[in-house]
């Protein structure tokens, strides 16, 4: 028989992982992709926390709304799309 396990909330503040420098002699494409793949991973993960589960209501604009308000450059074109891909197969 499984027993139940009941987690306490933790007290601490959340603090962020460390960050680790990215690694050297990549093409400059791969660090722009990879950056945008993070940024798109953020803003996704956001959209969702708020609601947002079709990517069809994600639009643009919604995207650049949830960028300002969780603290981020607004996102291009491009990362708005890669946005919807990641909400259409749930991360």
């Amino acid at each position: 028989m499984a027993a139940a396990v009941i987690r306490r909330p933790s007290i601490e503040p959340f603090t962020p992982l460390r960050k680790k420098a990215l690694p050297a002699g990549r093409p400059r494409e791969w660090y722009v992709t990879h950056n945008r793949r993070l940024k798109a991973m953020r803003l996704a993960i956001a959209l969702l926390d708020s609601g947002v589960y079709i990517p069809s209501k994600a639009t643009n604009a919604t995207i650049r709304t949830t960028a300002e308000r969780i603290g981020i450059r607004p996102p291009s074109d491009v990362t708005c799309r890669l946005v919807r891909t990641f909400i259409r197969h749930n991360l």
